[in-house]
């Protein structure tokens, strides 16, 4: 399901970053040691009281234009994070009356009709500010909401706000047996090229111009019986070489379009190979649990013997190395070569991100697993493992039962997970394992 998205704006030098990074609580902490654009300050998950949402900074954006009046620099940065966010949160400096920077993006976000919430931030007394907050009324957006993001005073009752105006449903609603797939990579990889010569007709414009498609364009089709949604989004560019406002929230797009979607296509392209941004994007798919294709396109423009498909996924698997139950198809948007067989792997994915095993099963499984490789032992204690069982799907998600987690090492997890593919497949999908400690037994020494 998709996100709601709320954006932070406001002049420089007000705290943006700051609160920013008090809500998302600082750096993020990295589960596995894959690249993920999660990490850019750009886009953040964030969490309230068990309501997830994403967060936007604006405070990280540099504007290339320096002739452009600060004025109209502010105008089309609150103008663009609007158009992506659900709710606003303007923040504005507590110790300073309004000027004419806060006047210019008030004026905008009141506008837009969207719910905006106004931060005064930088109050380090409560009681002798509350005279000045009155001056901030005059900015029509209603009584200002007095924080202080360095210390993190009354952020909760900003979030408060912020949950209590979040939209009950950001997702357009499809029935379950609809298969919502995604086309994703960097800009002017064939993703649109792609989604036309799928679905058979021109329905998504196509250019040579990266960044062209600026929304994710949903377009429900029908083939053998079965229902799709096939999402073309925009391309995403690595963070250094975007110069335009609008491509910066186009990632953003991209990224909602993941978290909504079932199966991913992620393109990679045949010339250039994968890059760090592939990685990245690759890394978010992997974190957001979702099932992916690898789709290598322009493959009519290498020059090919009979060893250059393997040689090309050696590659790959080498530059994707967490990512190595991905299956991965060589097409060509242009010439049609291979498209038919995307939708079968689409198909078959899904089915794997979706595949339940029994609890009887896994665990009649389990010790045999154990009995081919028994855990390890640490400074004299050896690992023992009661019980798995399955929570969920989509990842399948699985949690091990042990008497000490400590002592599962990561090479044994890995060894588990190996073994779990071997016997279900699970091609195509990631696989989320939790560890937990079985509290109705100790261990005695």
């Amino acid at each position: 399901m998709s996100k709601p998205v709320v954006a932070i704006v406001g002049r420089p030098n007000v705290g943006k970053s700051t609160l920013f990074n008090r809500i998302t609580g600082g750096l993020v902490a990295i589960v596995e040691n894959i690249p993920g654009v999660t990490r850019d300050r750009l886009y953040r998950d964030a969490e309230w009281l068990g309501h997830k949402f994403a967060l936007i900074d604006t405070g990280g954006i540099e504007f290339k234009d320096e002739g452009t009046p600060i004025a109209a620099q502010m105008r089309r940065q609150a103008e663009i994070a609007m158009e992506e966010a659900d709710i606003v949160v303007f923040v504005v400096d507590a110790r300073l009356p309004p000027t004419p920077d806060d006047e210019l993006i008030a004026r905008t976000l009141r506008r837009s009709g969207k719910p905006v919430l106004l931060a005064a931030n930088k109050v380090e007394n409560f009681e002798q500010v509350e005279g000045q907050l009155y001056d901030f009324l005059s900015l029509g957006l209603g009584e200002a909401i007095p924080i202080s993001a360095v210390h993190g005073l009354n952020t909760g009752d900003l979030l408060d706000l912020v949950i209590s105006n979040l939209p009950k449903n950001t997702e357009e609603e499809y029935d379950s047996d609809v298969i919502r797939i995604s086309v994703i990579g960097r800009p002017n990889v064939g993703k649109s090229s792609l989604v036309n010569m799928m679905l058979g007709k021109n329905r998504v414009i196509v250019s040579n111009i990266p960044g062209t498609t600026r929304d994710a364009i949903d377009t429900p089709f029908e083939q053998d019986g079965k229902h799709y949604v096939l999402i073309d989004t925009a391309g995403m560019r690595r963070k250094a070489r975007i110069d335009k406002l609008t491509e910066q929230y186009s990632v953003v797009r991209s990224l909602r379009a993941v978290d909504r979607s079932d199966v991913i296509l992620m393109l990679i392209d045949a010339v250039d190979g994968v890059t760090e941004q592939d990685k990245k994007i690759a890394g978010y798919i992997h974190e957001a649990g979702k099932a992916i294709i690898l789709v290598v396109n322009k493959w009519d423009l290498v020059e090919k013997d009979e060893k250059t498909i393997n040689k090309f996924e050696k590659t790959i698997r080498e530059e994707l190395g967490f990512m190595q139950y991905a299956p991965m198809i060589f097409i060509s948007a242009l010439t049609g070569q291979r498209i038919t067989k995307i939708i079968e792997l689409v198909d078959f994915v899904a089915e794997q991100n979706a595949t339940r095993v029994t609890t009887a099963t896994l665990n009649t499984l389990l010790r045999e697993w154990l009995h081919l490789n028994p855990p390890p032992t640490d400074k004299g204690r050896r690992l023992k493992v009661r019980y798995l069982t399955q929570v969920s799907v989509k990842p399948p998600t699985f949690v091990f039962f042990v008497n000490d987690p400590e002592l599962m090492h990561f090479s044994y997890k890995r060894y588990l997970e190996n073994q779990m593919r071997k016997h279900f497949g699970f091609e195509g999908t990631p696989i989320r394992i939790i560890i937990r400690q079985k509290d109705e037994e100790k261990e005695k020494d």
